[in-house]
Formats: C-alpha cells, sequence, structure tokens
C-alpha cells in the first residue's frame, strides 16, 4: 500500500486549520502530520515532520506567508498550496505566491456555509494530491530557456488566431507564451482556470509586461491583431463570427468538466467560428479540459500543440491531449510560442 501524503496546515486560524485537518484528514490517501500557527512554527515543524505538501496561509502573525513561501523555496523547496481570501488585496499576492512557486491557491473555507463545504472538500483534496506529485524543477530552467522575441516585422495570415488553456501553472506558463509574442502578433483568446477578481489582477499583471495588450474579455469586443483576450472567472468565453472578422462573447451557462471558464467551451467556439483558421495550445495543468476538444480542432484541419511533460508543472491536461492524438506537436513551453507564430505566419 502507497504510503499516505503527509501535509503541514499553516494557519494563524484555529477554526481554518481544523477545517482543514479534518477535510485533508477524510482522504485515505492523505494525512495531516501536524500544524503551525505561524511561519516560524512552520519551519521548525517541517524540520521535524518533514511534510510532502504545505497548504499556507498569506496573512499570518509574525511573518507574512509570501516571505515565507520566498524562503521556503529558496532554501528547501517542496510543494505549497496557498490558501487565500478571495479579494481585491488576495488576489495580487496570491499570483506572487505562483511566480514565487506555489503549486496552486485555494480560497479560504467559508465556515458559515456548512453545505458549501463539500465542493470545497473536494477542490482542496485534489489539489494537495496534485501538488505532491508537481514537477518543482521550472522555475529557473523556464527562464534560461527564454526564446528571444520574434520581430514584429513577421506577416501573419488574415483571419488567423490563437487559443489557449490551461489550469495548475497556467499563469506562469501563459505569462512565458504572452511576454515573447511581437506587438503584431495575431488575436489570442485565452481559458485559464481562475476565479473572479484573480483573472482581472492576472490580466493587468500580463498588460504591464507584454509588448501586446492583454484585458479580459467582454461581450462584443472585436478580436485585434496585437491583443490577448481573456475568460474572466466564473464565465465562459466564446468566440463568434461576424462576416470576416472574430468577436468575443461570454456566458454563464453551467460549468463543463466542472470549469466556468472551461478550455474546451473556448476551443469548440474557436473551432467552430474559425474552422481550420485557429492555432491552438494546451498548457499545464490537472484534469483532462480542453482535450477531446483539441483532438477535434485537430480533426478540422487546426494545428496543435501540447506542453510537455518536462516543462508542465502538472501533465493532466495536456497528457490527455497526447494520450488522444489530440496535439500535432509535443513542445517544452519555451518553444510554444515559435510555433503558434509560425503557423499563422504567411511563410509557414
Amino acid at each position: 500500500m502507497a504510503e499516505k501524503i503527509k501535509v503541514l496546515v499553516v494557519d494563524d486560524s484555529e477554526l481554518i486549520r481544523q477545517i482543514l485537518s479534518g477535510i485533508i484528514n477524510s482522504s485515505s490517501d492523505m494525512t495531516v502530520v501536524g500544524v503551525a500557527v505561524d511561519p516560524y512554527d512552520a519551519r521548525e515543524k517541517i524540520k521535524q515532520l518533514a511534510p510532502d505538501v504545505l497548504t499556507l496561509d498569506i496573512e499570518m502573525p509574525k511573518m507574512d506567508g509570501i516571505s515565507f513561501l520566498r524562503n521556503l523555496m529558496r532554501l528547501r523547496p517542496m510543494p505549497v498550496v496557498m490558501i487565500s481570501t478571495l479579494t481585491e488585496k488576495g488576489a495580487p499576492a496570491t499570483l506572487e505566491a505562483l511566480e514565487i512557486g506555489a503549486v496552486d491557491y485555494l480560497p479560504k473555507p467559508k465556515v458559515d456555509q456548512a453545505n458549501g463545504l463539500n465542493e470545497y472538500a473536494f477542490e482542496i483534496i485534489e489539489k494537495v494530491r496534485t501538488a505532491a506529485r508537481a514537477n518543482l524543477q521550472l522555475h529557473d530552467t523556464l527562464i534560461n530557456r527564454r526564446e528571444p522575441k520574434p520581430s514584429a516585422t513577421n506577416v501573419y495570415s488574415p483571419g488567423r488566431f490563437i487559443a489557449i488553456g490551461a489550469s495548475t501553472g497556467g499563469t506562469e506558463a501563459i505569462k512565458e507564451v504572452l511576454q515573447v509574442m511581437p506587438a503584431n502578433c495575431p488575436p489570442i483568446v485565452i481559458a485559464q482556470h481562475i476565479p473572479p477578481l484573480f483573472s482581472t489582477t492576472f490580466a493587468d499583471r500580463m498588460n504591464r509586461t507584454c509588448l501586446i495588450q492583454v484585458r479580459e474579455a467582454q461581450t462584443g469586443m472585436k478580436l485585434e491583431s496585437g491583443n490577448a483576450y481573456l475568460a474572466p472567472g466564473d464565465f465562459h468565453l466564446r468566440v463568434n463570427r461576424r462576416g470576416v472578422d472574430y468577436y468575443c462573447e461570454l456566458t454563464q451557462t453551467e460549468p463543463v468538466n466542472r470549469h466556468r471558464p472551461s478550455v474546451e467551451v473556448l476551443f469548440d467556439s474557436a473551432r467552430e467560428a474559425g474552422g481550420a483558421k485557429c492555432v491552438a495550445a494546451i498548457l499545464t495543468g490537472m484534469g483532462s479540459d480542453g482535450a477531446e476538444a483539441l483532438l477535434r480542432l485537430r480533426g478540422e484541419g487546426c494545428h496543435t500543440v501540447a506542453q510537455d511533460q518536462e516543462t508542465s508543472v502538472v501533465w493532466g491536461m495536456p497528457g490527455v491531449a497526447v494520450k488522444l492524438g489530440a496535439a500535432e506537436a509535443i513542445l517544452p513551453l519555451h518553444r510554444v510560442a515559435k510555433f503558434l507564430l509560425d503557423k499563422c505566419s504567411t511563410k509557414k
């Protein structure tokens, strides 16, 4: 029998520690080996208990979770799931934690909504399990491998656009792709599994660091070159065609593959609107959302690419796509942008 995943819960709230411990201990393949009330306590417990995964609060006494995470990743890298408040204040800190090396994040449990804890329990068990087998050897290697930015003098075929889907590890993977896009690149539509408020903060952060314009999509926005459109949290993003132009449409229909936004919804709408004009990439993420839709895109004649296992934080979605034969190419992250641009080029 496989050993249980050992989890250390770090939070200054006794109630939160109890809730998280109860949820994690309810799963047969994991156990809470200890709890810590602040980062200094956590440091000692890590030495004593050697946990496989840490759940880490952001706002704590003595030292904030971001500072502790930065020290941890420098001295003793390990899988960390951040426990964050879903607020405008919490979003930048959580995205910073993902940049530093946290695998994933969850909102604080809503202790006044006991009936809502079932879904929350499923999420935290799934994310802790995923974190335990996540690839942590990426942060420095991705930067070292980064491709030079393509020239803005390249010419791209009219009507071409790019669709990207991602989940766990996706905010950093998408950043790696968008930061090398030239100012005249084809339009890009993105479905990243992300909650409301976080998507706004993420789009703003990308917009400040990229040559292209990155924004949250709104219904009626026309897809234009040099722009990337991110599905807002809790909304599906679809691509519609009117004449020779493409437009964004947001809907709040039922979640697909348990997600809203869903990569499958975006990819299927891209296929219906653009046919073979769409070039698509599926990046790091747990689960299988978007994999079958990527196969349908390839069947339509679209160029498709999946991020490889070595550079994925979690090779779930791209791994399933590869097994289905949905990916024309399987590439390390630093080569994905070039593939997408080459397939949109008039010289391809």
